[in-house]
């Protein structure tokens, strides 16, 4: 057998075939919902997956204020940051972050599913989230897609 008769194929920013997505969140499990949302973006549903390049399709999440978490989530589940200084330790609960803005749910956990450095970075500047149904991004004509149909 000629073992050189196939070659990995390798993405890279020229090659990527970038497309726009439209995610619909109303009735959906936040977690399962960002996991899927995280793949689509890294582009890791695609066959030319590449680890370390940019390959994933731009994602429209529409509904955001229509997210369900499970259990006691809304109001035991907590978000924390810090402002720097000594004891400037701040928390939300998830009830109150959806009540300050809807689409914050879904995106700090999109972004906690994608890798912490510049390529993350990069990699989240392709999500766009938008508490109703309507969005800025008709022009591009997003290709709507069921998340159930996804591994």
């Amino acid at each position: 057998m000629n073992t050189l008769s196939y070659k990995t194929v390798s993405a890279n920013k020229a090659t990527a075939t970038k497309e726009w997505v439209l995610v619909d969140a109303d009735g959906q499990t936040l977690g399962r919902l960002a996991s899927k949302v995280a793949m689509l973006v890294r582009g890791k549903y695609k066959t030319n997956y590449t680890p370390h390049v940019d390959c994933g399709d731009n994602v429209v999440v529409i509904n955001a204020d229509k997210i369900n978490l499970t259990g006691k989530k809304w109001s035991d589940k907590s978000y924390i940051r810090h402002t720097g200084y000594p004891g400037g330790q701040r928390s939300l609960t998830a009830t109150e972050m959806f009540q300050k803005d809807p689409t914050r749910l879904v995106e700090k956990a999109v972004k906690g599913m994608l890798p912490k450095n510049k390529l993350g970075s990069a990699l989240f500047r392709n999500l766009y989230v938008y508490a109703g149904a309507e969005h800025n991004q008709t022009a591009q004509t997003p290709k709507a897609i069921n998340l159930n149909d996804l591994k």
